[in-house]
């Protein structure tokens, strides 16, 4: 694990990022806050590739609470069952679209709390929701940012909610609403788990991993 990088070498590493890409953006395809919320629950251990495949068609015929629960657990299989864990996911998305019809009206909540009381849905479903849909600097901490943020020192932590600490402390706080976005893209295409591809990475100076490729 990195030591925390200062606060002058993270902002100049945000002003990259920045610079590289004003607006990330999430790549589960969504059409409203419901259907990212069950986009982002099917997400688990499962690419945001196959879990756009599959909500492609699913979203066309159920993108309210209502409509999947009209659809039906054995009807969402159907569109689902290439994600893993399809069964499961399943039964947590009927059941946290009849909670979100009886409780809110079929509105998802702004609240974390409420949120991480749907079925399904732990703490960076509900940051994820929170950040992408509300526009809240809330950060979801998946395993690009905590490897990222432990090989380069940008937000170093031994858990996952020491790493989330860890952004929200040392990130300047003009740069909090996309940090997270910021950090899985760079994971997921440059920082990757086994070839990092240093080469062209926009902080590779000012990173502090040892291993650097070539």
């Amino acid at each position: 694990m990195a030591k925390q990088l200062d606060y002058p070498t993270i902002r100049e590493i945000f002003r990259r990022f920045h610079a590289a890409q004003p607006e990330p953006k999430g790549e589960l395809d969504h059409v409203n806050a419901y259907t990212l919320v069950v986009a982002v629950a099917l997400s688990a251990q499962a690419t945001d590739v196959g879990v756009n495949k599959a909500t492609r068609a699913l979203f066309q015929i159920a993108d309210t609470p209502e409509k999947m629960l009209a659809l039906g657990e054995e009807g969402l299989i159907q569109h689902i069952k290439t994600i893993g864990l399809f069964r499961n996911k399943a039964k947590n998305v009927i059941k946290l679209s009849r909670i979100l019809v009886e409780d809110y009206g079929g509105e998802v909540p702004s609240s974390r709390a409420a949120l991480q009381a749907l079925p399904g849905v732990g703490r960076k479903t509900a940051n994820v929701v929170l950040n992408m849909w509300w526009r809240m600097p809330a950060q979801a901490v998946d395993t690009h940012i905590f490897r990222l943020g432990n090989r380069t020192g940008i937000c170093p932590g031994r858990t996952v909610e020491a790493v989330e600490r860890a952004i929200e402390d040392h990130i300047p706080a003009e740069y909090q609403l996309h940090a997270h976005h910021w950090m899985i893209l760079h994971g997921r295409y440059i920082c990757k788990a086994r070839k990092p591809v240093c080469g062209a990475c926009l902080i590779r100076d000012l990173c502090q991993f040892e291993d650097k490729t070539l």
